[in-house]
Formats: C-alpha cells, structure tokens, sequence
C-alpha cells in the first residue's frame, strides 16, 4: 500500500474541495492514485471541483480591445502576485499596450509575443514594477465577413471580459444584432458558461458528473428530512447530451401512464403532455443551464435560453443568426491558492 503524505492529501483537497479526512479515505482506497482518489470523490458526491474558481488566488488585470466598426475584439490576461502592484499605475499601463500589441499584431500564442521586441519592453516593465508578472493567456475574434457579428464587454472592475461571435444570413441582420451580442457578453460574465453546447462535453466528463451531482442530492436531502424541509428532486440525468428519443419516448410515456391512473381525461393530454415533458428535459439539463452558453436561462428574459434570445432577436430584425464562438476571461480563474502551513495543518490532524 502506498503510503499517504500530508502533502497528497493537501495537493487532492486543493484540487476537489474535498474536506480532509475524505482526501485521506479517497488516497487511501486509491492506493495513493491521485486521478482514482478524485473520481472516487467525486462518484460519492464529496468532491466540488466546480468551486475551485471561488478559491483562486491570482491577481491581476483583463485587457479588453474593441474595434470602432465591431470588426474585431481582443481580451488578455495578465496576472501579478498581490492585488496592490494590480492596482499600480504602471501596470495598467503595461496591460493596455500589451492588449495593443496583440490586437495590432496577433502573435500566435504567449512564446510568440515573448519573442518578439515587444517581448523586450514587457521585461523591462516587469522588472521596473519590481514583481512577478506574467501574460497568462490571450484571445481575438474576428467579423471577417460582412455577415458576422461580434461585440463584447468588460466589467466594471477589469478582471472579467467576454467576446461574442455570431453567424447571421445577411449583413443588415449582422449589423443589427450588435446591441444584443453585447447583452450576451454581459451575460456570459455574469453567469459564467465554459462551453458553447451541451454538444461539447465529453460523454465520460458528462457520466462522472451525473453520478456525483445524484450522490451530492442524496446527501443533501438526508439532512433536509432530518430537518423536516421539503426534498430536492433527484433527475436521471444532467444533460441533453443524455436525452435520447429512447428516453424523451420513456417520459412521455411515464407521464401519459400518470395521466391515466389519475383519470385525467385522454382528449385533454395533448394540453397537458407538451408542459410536463419540457419539465422533464428542464429538470434533467442543470448541466447545460449551468455551463453551456447557448442553453442557459438569459438573464434578461427567463422565459427564453441565450439561443431562443439571440434567434428572436434576429427574427426582429427580420433575419436569422446563431452565436458560433465566445471567449471569457476572468482574472485567476483556475489558479489554485497557496495556504501557508497547510501540509503542517493536514499531518496534525492524521496523526
């Protein structure tokens, strides 16, 4: 068996959000495999690695660059040590002509800039300002066809940007669709998608998640009856990935069979059935609600997802468009925090 370190257990418990002694149980049945120990977590409902981001510690600025005629938007991320030499000067200097240099120029990736003159001057600012900073990560989109739209936007406080691309079937109706991609990008800041589609996540990624989110409800709802509160649903499943015509035929037909035993007259099923088993699919995509940009509830009409908002935005318009990219940024979002003595903090409590 392998043996368990303090700093094994501290490197899992960063990584999931895990309380300790589960991180131990977790390495302990893994035999010390860190990869087993967190999907064993995960399977019983303990791990919360989707709250990683509350916990970073990275600081820092978002450049943002937009063109006058929407034709095109860069955001980039540059991290510093404290919030302090952020909020210095000279810093924000070094943003904004970084962002500059990287929207006139478009550097393949970080190395690229690094490499070039400009890479020259960012080390010499860096060294002035007297702390470690580095280009974290940048991105540009472009409108180069008279039928994309783009806009985008950042937050009032420079950490979170968002940029927003959309296809549409003409120019009048791309032109048009501007002010409502940026309602999108403000939404996407706020609500914080990683993914563009359901269709994008990874059938095992999707799998993984659904046993851990049902351990998770179980648990919950243990201590919701001990308290004597209502119970949270318990769904099949997570994501429209999941929902086959197999299974939207199985819910139709469960809820048809419901109807029945209730003695629900047949003629009046037709008004009934539709609103139930777009309760099922809604209660059973918390996945997509939570991470997919285009199946999120829109912040500024709930009846609507983001895709239904921008499609009848561009049927006002007399015309039809879909979102085909986005990127956002927030400062340190993923960057694990570092504890001072927290491995002297684990070995006390295991020994």
């Amino acid at each position: 068996m392998a043996d368990i370190t303090a700093a094994m257990v501290k490197e899992l418990r960063q990584a999931t959000d895990a309380p300790m002694m589960d991180c131990k149980k977790a390495l302990v049945e893994s035999d010390g495999d860190m990869q087993k120990a967190t999907e064993w977590l995960k399977e019983r409902g303990i791990a919360q690695s989707a709250k990683k981001a509350d916990r970073v510690a990275a600081e820092g600025l978002v450049g943002f660059k937009l063109a006058d005629d929407f034709s095109q938007a860069t955001i980039v991320e540059i991290n510093s040590e404290t919030d302090f030499v952020a909020q210095n000067e000279g810093f924000k200097n070094l943003v904004l002509k970084t962002t500059e240099e990287i929207y006139s120029n478009s550097p393949a990736d970080v190395d690229s800039l690094k490499a070039t003159s400009f890479g020259s001057y960012f080390a010499e600012s860096v060294a002035k300002i007297g702390e470690k900073i580095d280009v974290r990560r940048f991105a540009t989109l472009k409108a180069d066809d008279e039928t994309v739209a783009l806009n985008g936007y950042i937050h009032s406080n420079n950490r979170i940007a968002v940029i927003v691309l959309a296809k549409c079937d003409s120019k009048k109706t791309a032109e048009g669709l501007v002010p409502t991609l940026k309602n999108i990008a403000m939404h996407a800041s706020a609500m914080k998608p990683t993914t563009l589609s359901y269709k994008d996540f990874d059938s095992e990624f999707v799998e993984s998640e659904t046993k851990g989110r049902i351990e998770a409800l179980k648990k919950e709802n243990e201590e919701l009856a001990r308290l004597k509160k209502p119970l949270k649903n318990i769904p099949q499943f997570i994501s429209m990935m999941q929902l086959t015509d197999e299974v939207l035929a199985q819910a139709e037909a469960d809820i048809k069979a419901a109807l029945k035993e209730q003695n629900k007259p047949e003629a009046i099923w037709d008004k009934i059935v539709p609103g139930q088993l777009a309760r099922f699919i809604d209660d059973n995509t918390t996945l997509d609600k939570e991470q997919a940009l285009l199946d999120q509830t829109y912040v500024l009409d709930d009846k609507l997802t983001v895709a239904q908002a921008v499609e009848k935005a561009a049927k006002d318009l007399g015309g039809t468009a879909e979102i085909v990219d986005f990127v956002r940024f927030e400062v340190g979002e993923g960057i694990e925090k570092k504890v001072d003595d927290f491995a002297a903090e684990v070995a006390a409590q295991m020994s």
